[in-house]
C-alpha cells in the first residue's frame, strides 16, 4: 500500500461523507430505521457508507472492504483490509449532540496502521500521516488542499490525578466500577471514535471501553491514538486490541497514554 496516496484519499473520501451528513444532520426531519440488531440507521449513515464506498472500490479494488453498512457481505476474517463506520455515534446524530464521526482505516496483519477521523459538526479532523504520526487539521477543510496541521502526542499522565474519558450513550455501572479503581482529577463524556482522539490530543489520559463494539467502530481512532503515541489494549489481559477477528467484534478494551499504571 503507498501511503502517500492513501491518505489523501482517506481524507477526501471523509470530508466528502461529512458534507453528506450534515446535509441531513441540518434538515428540518430525517427518517430513523431500526437494524436487526436494533441499533439505529438513517440515510445518512447509508449515504455516506455508499459514498465512501465507491470511493474506495475504485482507489483500491484488489483491497477487501469491510463497512458497517455492508457486515452481512463480508468475508469472515481478511488479513489486509479498509474498514469503515461511515457515521459511528448515530444516536448522537438522532439526538443533535454533534458527537459524531466518518471513520475509515487500513488494516494490516491485524494492525490498523493509517486511518481518518472527522467529527463534521465539530470542524474537527484527525488523521496519521503517510510516515505514521497523527495531526489535527484546523482547516478549513479543502478536499483536495490539506490545511494547517498541529502534530498530535499523548499526554505524560499523572497517576494521582487523571484525565477520563467516558462514552456518552453507553455508559454503565460496570464502567464507574473501573474507572473508580483510578485516582481521578476530571471526567468528561464523548460520543463515538472522538474518544480515542481526546486521548491521541492529551486532553485525556484513559479511555475504559467495557461494553460492544465493532472493529468498524473502533479502527480508525485507534490508528489515530497509536500514531500520537498511545495504545489500546485488551481489558482481559492488557494485550494490544487485534484486527481481523471473526464476526469482526472487539472484546472490551482500554485505550491509554503510555505511563497509565492499567488496573485489573
Amino acid at each position: 500500500m503507498d501511503f502517500a496516496t492513501l491518505i489523501p484519499t482517506l481524507r477526501r473520501l471523509a470530508l466528502e461523507a461529512g458534507d453528506r451528513i450534515m446535509q441531513v444532520y441540518d434538515s428540518p426531519e430525517f427518517e430513523v430505521k431500526a437494524k436487526s440488531d436494533a441499533s439505529p440507521v438513517t440515510e445518512a449513515d447509508e449515504a455516506a457508507d455508499a459514498l465512501i464506498s465507491a470511493g474506495l472500490r475504485a482507489a483500491y479494488p484488489d483491497v477487501v472492504l469491510v463497512t458497517e453498512e455492508q457486515v452481512a457481505s463480508h468475508a469472515l476474517t481478511a488479513q489486509t483490509f479498509l474498514i469503515v463506520d461511515p457515521l459511528d455515534g448515530t444516536k448522537e446524530f438522532v439526538q443533535r449532540r454533534g458527537d459524531f464521526t466518518v471513520n475509515i482505516a487500513y488494516v494490516r496483519d491485524g494492525v490498523p496502521l493509517r486511518g481518518v477521523v472527522y467529527a463534521p459538526a465539530q470542524g474537527r479532523l484527525f488523521y496519521t500521516l503517510a510516515e505514521g504520526s497523527s495531526v489535527e487539521e484546523t482547516g478549513p477543510f479543502d478536499k483536495d488542499i490539506p490545511g494547517a496541521t498541529r502534530p498530535l502526542r499523548v499526554s505524560t499522565p499523572d497517576n494521582g490525578a487523571l484525565m477520563v474519558v467516558a462514552s456518552k450513550s453507553h455508559r454503565d455501572a460496570a464502567t464507574d466500577a473501573y474507572i473508580a479503581k483510578y485516582a481521578v482529577k476530571d471526567m468528561t463524556s464523548a460520543g463515538s471514535s472522538l474518544k480515542f482522539c481526546l486521548v491521541a490530543t492529551g486532553e485525556a489520559d484513559l479511555y475504559p471501553r467495557l461494553g460492544r463494539t465493532m472493529e468498524w467502530d473502533t479502527a480508525a481512532g485507534d490508528a489515530v491514538l497509536r500514531g500520537a503515541g498511545g495504545h489500546v489494549v485488551r481489558f482481559d489481559d492488557h494485550t494490544p486490541l487485534a484486527y481481523g477477528k471473526p464476526g469482526w467484534d472487539n472484546p472490551f478494551f482500554i485505550a491509554h497514554a503510555p505511563g497509565v499504571e492499567l488496573k485489573a
